[in-house]
């Protein structure tokens, strides 16, 4: 062989030449058969936001719990502001009369504590007859000791009969302290007994639950003849909201996210409820009872809200994006023409093929909810320039996840830009090879 290539070798070269010429044909054939489409978009000016997103409840602001501090059966119930029998949603009144229990035990034990009112009342004013009765033995019993001193100087009595009256004296004396000290537990007794009626009355005045705040009923939770009973907690009888003009959302917000989350920052959110149509409010406060959920450290945002129609229902799920970085009136282009490059020089413009293309990775990538927005990084772009491309370099700012804000002083609202690309024969490149074949008629 190797002396056959010494003695042919012109013959050789030609031959080397033809295939190399029939191999670049073909390639050249396969190369306009499947011709590059660049895909491009149009670049718009508007606004674009950074967000997070998450998921909360919407909560009341203020909610009272209304509960019974008495046993006892429920008897009736009360009316709302329209006179209708209480229920859920019904509107009350501050002080309407939400329930009544049956207060027959009750009433019973306050007619007892007022019989031994009247009793303690009769025993004080029996009490203050006997310190008078007492009083007035006394002035005898001295007024007889006095005498019984003159005699007894007079050598007219014996000393015996005024011992004796000496001793009447102290008597006399000592009871008079006896009826006051009797007087005073008397007047005790009294204010006792009016204590116990005083609580035997509010037992019964407990029997009538009333509304203690202006509010509508979110839920009731007995039904006219149930036993609620009332030992070491209260039972729950009503739930009551103050205000459903105004409302908060709790929202569990992960600890990676919370630190770009300030108070008074803008929130938007939507409800499945209501599809369609988007909420705005402020974030209130961050609460420091974190809680751990799978490992993952949750804090709850407090964020407030309006509801001056009513539209919004308590305990409704909200879909939150709390906007943590907004700005207006900027360039747009989709996160892809950020990422897109050139696959090979050939793509480029004549002009700019000497220069270096940026190396995979320099532009940056699409931004999450969940990720901080790049802000002025720069970037690079490609505007289509007929059949070629050619590179803009750009400052990105905020991104949304599918758009992102950019600053160029050679880009202008309306150009296209490239965001990706496909071949002619992408279509055949795709076809699933394991389908029969189709056959045309």
């Amino acid at each position: 062989m190797k002396k056959w290539f010494a003695l042919n070798r012109p013959a050789a070269w030609i031959a080397i030449a033809v295939i190399a010429g029939g191999i670049c044909a073909w390639w050249w054939h396969q190369r306009d058969g499947r011709q590059v489409l660049f895909r491009t978009a149009v670049v718009k000016r508007g606004e674009v936001a950074t967000t997070i997103s998450a998921t909360g409840t919407l909560e009341p602001v203020e909610v009272v719990d209304v509960g019974a501090q008495v046993a006892g059966q429920i008897s009736a119930f009360g009316k709302d502001a329209d006179g209708k029998t209480i229920d859920y949603r019904s509107v009350v009144e501050q002080g309407a009369v939400l329930a009544k229990i049956d207060d027959s035990v009750y009433a019973a034990a306050l007619a007892v504590a007022n019989a031994q009112l009247e009793q303690s009342k009769a025993g004080e004013v029996s009490a203050a007859a006997n310190v008078e009765q007492a009083r007035a033995k006394f002035v005898q019993a001295e007024a007889d000791w006095k005498r019984t001193q003159e005699l007894t100087r007079s050598k007219l009595m014996a000393l015996a009969d005024a011992d004796i009256s000496q001793a009447n004296y102290e008597v006399a004396k000592a009871n008079v302290s006896v009826a006051e000290a009797a007087l005073v537990q008397s007047k005790a007794n009294t204010v006792q007994a009016q204590a116990a009626v005083a609580g035997q009355q509010r037992n019964l005045d407990f029997c009538t639950i009333k509304s203690p705040v202006k509010g509508v009923i979110i839920d009731r939770r007995v039904n006219i003849g149930q036993t609620v009973v009332a030992s070491l907690n209260a039972p729950s009888l009503f739930l009551i909201a103050k205000d459903l003009t105004k409302m908060q959302i709790w929202v569990g917000v992960n600890e990676a996210d919370v630190g770009r989350i300030q108070p008074g920052a803008a929130v938007t959110y939507t409800c499945d409820a209501f599809p369609g149509k988007e909420f705005s409010g402020a974030v209130g406060k961050v609460r420091l009872n974190a809680n751990m959920t799978q490992n993952v450290v949750m804090f709850t945002v407090e964020i407030n809200t309006d509801n001056p129609d009513n539209l919004l229902l308590p305990y409704l799920t909200c879909n939150v994006h709390f906007i943590v970085q907004k700005e207006s009136g900027v360039l747009l282009v989709p996160n892809a023409a950020l990422r897109w490059s050139p696959s090979s020089l050939a793509q480029m413009a004549p002009d700019a093929r000497s220069a270096k293309r940026a190396p995979p990775g320099a532009a940056p990538t699409q931004v999450s909810s969940n990720e901080k927005s790049p802000k002025n990084r720069p970037g690079t772009i490609w505007m289509k320039d007929g059949d070629f491309v050619r590179s803009v370099e750009v400052k990105t700012g905020t991104s949304d996840g599918v758009n992102t804000g950019i600053a160029a002083d050679a880009l202008l609202e309306g150009q296209e830009v490239v965001v990706g690309e496909s071949s002619t024969d992408s279509q055949a490149a795709t076809k699933n090879p394991f389908l029969p074949p189709t056959i045309k008629r």
